[in-house]
């Protein structure tokens, strides 16, 4: 656990102790309604975090995204939006600077 975030640490049930993302695309235009074609979308769509009591993240808007190119600014919107921090893991550290 980073030294800094220690003391902030409370009790979270399970289920509720991972951050969970959604991304949805959509498959409107596939095929006439009220039929879909399976496993086919548009590389369009949006990104919504899912409420969670123990990290206080409450629902909002979804954010819309254009392309693939788009998803990761997309989900950096909803993280940023919700005030969540990221910690770089063991495999990460080794390509990022320190941010001291």
């Amino acid at each position: 656990m980073p030294k800094k975030t220690a003391g902030r640490a409370k009790r979270a049930e399970h289920g509720e102790k991972m951050i969970e993302l959604r991304v949805r695309f959509w498959t409107d235009d596939m095929a006439p309604k009220p039929r879909v074609v399976p496993k086919n979308a548009w590389t369009s769509g949006v990104v919504r975090l899912h409420s969670n009591r123990a990290h206080a993240i409450k629902p909002a808007r979804p954010i819309p995204f254009n392309s693939l190119m788009e998803l990761g600014s997309a989900i950096e919107k909803a993280l940023v939006a919700n005030g969540i921090v990221l910690h770089l893991n063991r495999k990460m550290r080794k390509y990022c600077a320190s941010a001291r």
